[in-house]
């Protein structure tokens, strides 16, 4: 299998999982907010008008909207999963919701503020420039994204993702290295290439650290023209 058909396939196959494995008890396992993230999300909405519309990308069962609604701002979610949008609407039923993946954001200049909260990892490699030349898109000038890089919280399991890499290449998937790619999919990409990512769409890096099994990353939209200050 082709690299580009065997992606294709491994986005149906995560939109599969999400609507049958994971949206009807997901709160459940990992409904809560981690510390971290509650933090970097503070600091987020404080940079954002306080009467403005929050985009939330990949939303899931709408974990964040509460925090959100709370602090007197508005929010949209899209995802690509039916049912873990269905979820969300029956908790929020005031708040838009739309089935869309991260590549296919159609938004121009429509919100202050983007959120995409543990959901990079199921980006592959090549869709990475795409996703936040999307992210870039939909944000107003000076508008700012929050969002979190899953990490290998420990040694022994960047050795795991290794030993599946290996074994998938043996099978003769098409993998990069630090895709796990044996069941569901995950993508590990270097911070550093991350950050590069970053530069290339126009974004600045407010602020980045680590915490709770992530890497976040707190950045602004700038003009293309403030790239040459």
């Amino acid at each position: 299998m082709d690299r580009a058909t065997w992606v294709r396939e491994k986005r149906r196959l995560a939109e599969v999982r999400m609507d049958t494995l994971f949206a009807h008890n997901y709160d459940e396992g990992w409904g809560h907010i981690n510390p971290s993230h509650r933090e970097f999300m503070t600091q987020f909405l404080g940079l954002c008008p306080p009467d403005c519309t929050i985009l939330d990308v990949a939303c899931g069962t709408g974990k964040y909207w509460g925090m959100i609604l709370e602090s007197g701002r508005s929010v949209r979610g899209v995802d690509q999963s039916r049912q873990m949008l269905l979820q969300a609407h029956r908790k929020f039923p005031q708040v838009p919701i739309e089935k869309i993946g991260m590549q296919e954001l159609p938004y121009v200049d429509a919100f202050d503020g983007i959120i995409c909260m543990d959901a990079m990892e199921f980006v592959f490699p090549e869709d990475w420039p795409l996703v936040l030349r999307n992210f870039y898109k939909a944000l107003k000038i000076g508008g700012h994204l929050y969002f979190t890089v899953e990490i290998y919280e420990t040694p022994e399991y960047e050795q795991e993702v290794r030993e599946a890499y290996l074994k998938a290449k043996e099978m003769g998937m098409p993998v990069v290295e630090g895709e796990f790619a044996l069941e569901g999919y995950h993508y590990y990409p270097g911070i550093e290439q991350v950050k590069r990512w970053l530069q290339e769409a126009s974004f600045r890096i407010l602020r980045d650290a680590e915490g709770d099994g992530y890497h976040h990353f707190l950045v602004r939209r700038l003009e293309v023209e403030a790239l040459a200050a």
